[in-house]
């Protein structure tokens, strides 16, 4: 599968498994998880190039899906996804208080998504 088309999935199954939460449903939240999980897997061993496509979804209109790419690179992108993180932490809600986490768990030094 192409780069671009992972990135692409990556990016549906966070709005996915974001509806899905509002929705309540935590099952179908849950299986979209996984399956995001799984494609930044494939990116992650492709090396840093699988990663920096992934930075590419910094831009996207989408909150969830940035804060998603932000959370994800941090190590490998350190200052563009703290950029991205801090700004939606600004704001209210679930998708805010995901990206106030992953700053607080990369300062406290127990942020674990891509370890080195």
């Amino acid at each position: 599968m192409k780069l671009e088309e992972l990135v692409e999935q990556f990016a549906r199954h966070v709005q996915s498994e974001t509806e899905a939460g509002w929705k309540g449903g935590a099952k179908a939240a849950n299986k979209h998880v996984d399956q995001y999980l799984a494609i930044f897997d494939e990116l992650r061993a492709l090396g840093d190039i699988g990663r920096d496509a992934l930075a590419a979804l910094f831009k996207h209109p989408r909150m969830d899906v940035r804060v998603a790419a932000a959370a994800f690179l941090l190590r490998h992108r350190t200052e563009e996804a703290k950029a991205v993180l801090e700004e939606a932490a600004k704001g209210k809600g679930l998708v805010p208080f995901e990206a106030q986490q992953a700053l607080k768990r990369w300062e406290e030094g127990t942020w674990a998504l891509d370890p080195a």
